[in-house]
């Protein structure tokens, strides 16, 4: 009934005046690595842009996505502690993370892809494509690309603006944030500074039976945030960019990873970024040289009953050229090559690395209504050897009315974690996660068609069908210990014991399909909105009907809405998602994860002046239980309030 309500009330305001949103947007998009207008690129992509960011319902990166049709962030914890961030029933590690073109997943384990060290005041656009982009990045990207272009790397021209948010909440909530950006024909420079800190919801005491009881909990965390950065024309035709950032988190982590009786997990992981860009430009070419390092640290306690702590130091080194050359007014090419290392010093995952090379050339041709990307990459690593990762990008723009298909490869190899997690401990306790040392490279092929279409100056919609057929897919699967020691003689594991063992899952098949629809209002001199629905449907099949965790969790059905109204000096911002998907139950710890739930964030800012607001924010407005991995609740009803500024 809630939802109906929601949707009968925006359906009202249809065909009153209003303003354009033009279906041919004039921003290029960097996420294809080549720029080009999103209805130009043959790609479903979504971009949230700056001024959006601010007016979303939203405290975290991940929290913004989770407001995008057909991206799905699997929260573990609140104000993005954690989360893992899927598309197009991928996997959480086949979504890739760039910030300004760049790298960011982590060669440890993609449950920290999320940890996105950029604060809200830097960011200049979110730009979101689904389906593969392998072709262009190589490995990882699978069920689609998120980039993040900061103001900076943008090069964009602005007069200094300061702005930031602090806000006071229940259970002792911290959270704010502050930035600034002057950017001038010659020198940028910005920088942006957040915290989100609480003593989280306390969570009761479970008795399970006569001889278990969980103890009592406070689900904490401390989440800050810094970044720096600076560009600098050194001539007409040369340029220097370069950022650093960090990120510290500090959180309960209990049954984020398990669903054991003995976890009583904490965790601190903090992660540093770095990345400089030499470019040059002249009137027939442009070229440009990236080098960016990232170095990730983790400490994680299973339970202080007994030694478990695991300590891991991850690098990623990453260095690309690219060369970007058109031709005439139809055709442009661009060429680039990477490389980079990864490695990991572990006591449980032990110390290992891996060198990575790419090759790859892109052809983009326009020849009136019509355009084509096409891409061809060559990737080289110990793990999987040579491989070819081709693809093709088809529009065609007539009118109101944009037509598009697509079609590529992509591969992943497995991280460290897939790999060795939990193989050189001791006596393993039963329902933890274990490594798999012969895990095999992931194939896959994905395709999509799609269209946008204008139906009103101020209201477009979009849809696409895709599919992808894996080879290979890398999940968790519950395994005997018998079944174990049969494959491998890994880890120190009990005997008869299950564990969640990483294996490569046969001929798996995903099909859906997506629509979204964008709708900006006027509704007299005072009242302005701009309403996002989307709907996304998918479902996988593996040969062997193999149960696997992360595959099976994902959505069936997803339905995400956004809604912005200013009203005069009064702005309202209201977040719904709906998830449906199978239910589990873990019986260990009593915890079940519903097979769906509604989800619904408000808030609400009056500006004093133009320059300062007053607010209050209510996350999950109808107290609604649910969970996104079984065992990790999510927290109830949370409200706060807040003061902003914008100079």
């Amino acid at each position: 009934m809630k939802y109906l309500l929601f949707i009968l009330s925006i359906l009202g305001s249809f065909f009153l005046n209003a303003q354009t949103s033009n279906l041919f947007d004039t921003i290029q998009v960097t996420a294809l690595n080549i720029p080009l207008k999103s209805h130009e690129t043959g790609r479903s992509i979504s971009i949230i842009k700056s001024d959006e960011l601010m007016k979303t319902a939203a405290n975290s990166i991940d929290e913004i996505l989770q407001t995008v049709m057909g991206v799905e962030v699997q929260s573990r914890g609140a104000f993005g502690a954690q989360g893992d961030i899927i598309m197009r029933g991928s996997t959480f590690t086949q979504v890739l993370i760039l910030i300004d073109g760049m790298k960011l997943n982590d060669p440890l384990t993609g449950h920290f892809n999320s940890n996105i060290p950029v604060t809200l005041p830097e960011i200049e656009r979110i730009e979101i494509l689904r389906g593969t982009g392998s072709a262009i990045f190589g490995p990882d990207a699978v069920g689609g690309v998120i980039n993040i272009v900061t103001k900076t790397f943008a090069n964009k021209v602005e007069k200094l603006n300061v702005n930031g948010e602090f806000g006071y909440g229940e259970y002792a909530l911290l959270d704010g944030f502050t930035g600034f950006y002057r950017g001038s024909d010659k020198v940028k420079i910005g920088g942006g500074v957040s915290i989100k800190k609480s003593d989280g919801p306390n969570y009761d005491e479970k008795v399970i039976d006569s001889t278990t009881t969980l103890e009592a909990y406070n689900s904490y965390f401390d989440i800050k945030t810094f970044g720096v950065s600076a560009g600098f024309n050194i001539s007409p035709k040369w340029s220097v960019t370069g950022r650093t950032s960090f990120d510290s988190r500090d959180f309960d982590a209990r049954y984020y990873y398990t669903t054991s009786t003995f976890d009583k997990s904490t965790e601190i992981v903090n992660n540093w970024f770095n990345h400089v860009q030499l470019k040059r430009t002249s009137d027939k070419s442009t070229s440009d040289f990236n080098m960016a390092y990232k170095r990730n640290t983790d400490e994680f306690i299973f339970s202080p009953d007994f030694p478990s702590t695991n300590t891991h130091t991850s690098r990623y080194l990453n260095m690309t050229a690219n060369h970007f050359y058109p031709v005439n007014e139809k055709l442009n090419l661009k060429t680039g090559i990477q490389i980079d290392r990864r490695s990991i010093e572990s006591n449980d995952r032990g110390t290992h690395q891996d060198w990575h090379y790419g090759l790859y050339g892109l052809a983009a041709y326009r020849m009136n209504a019509f355009h084509a990307v096409a891409n061809v990459r060559a990737d080289y690593d110990e793990n999987y050897k040579l491989q070819f990762l081709p693809s093709l990008n088809l529009s065609y723009a007539f009118q109101r009315i944009v037509m598009r298909g697509s079609i590529g490869k992509s591969i992943r190899a497995a991280d460290y974690t897939e790999r060795y997690v939990s193989n050189n401990l001791q006596d393993l306790t039963p329902g933890r996660s274990l490594g798999n040392p012969d895990l095999s490279t992931e194939i896959s092929w994905s395709a999509d068609i799609g269209t946008e279409i204008q139906i009103l100056p101020n209201w477009t919609l979009s849809s696409s069908i895709f599919g992808r057929i894996a080879d290979n897919l890398i999940d968790y699967v519950s395994t005997n210990e018998s079944e174990i020691g049969a494959v491998s003689e890994i880890g120190n594991l009990q005997e008869n014991a299950d564990y969640f063992f990483a294996k490569n899952i046969s001929n798996v098949t995903t099909t859906g399909f997506e629509i979204a629809s964008d709708y900006h209002f006027d509704l007299g001199q005072r009242i302005k909105g701009q309403w996002n629905f989307g709907y996304s449907n998918q479902s996988s099949k593996n040969e062997d009907e193999i149960l696997s965790i992360y595959l099976s969790n994902a959505a069936k059905h997803l339905i995400t809405n956004r809604i912005n109204l200013k009203v005069g000096p009064l702005e309202i911002g209201v977040s719904h998602l709906y998830k449906d998907r199978e239910g589990r139950v873990a019986s260990g710890i009593n915890s079940t994860l519903s097979a769906s739930y509604h989800l619904w964030n408000a808030e609400a800012n009056f500006y004093i002046t133009k320059a300062i607001y007053i607010g209050v924010e209510a996350r999950n407005v109808f107290d609604s239980e649910y969970q996104n991995i079984l065992g990790a609740t999510m927290p109830g009803r949370w409200l706060k309030g807040q003061i902003g500024w914008s100079f």
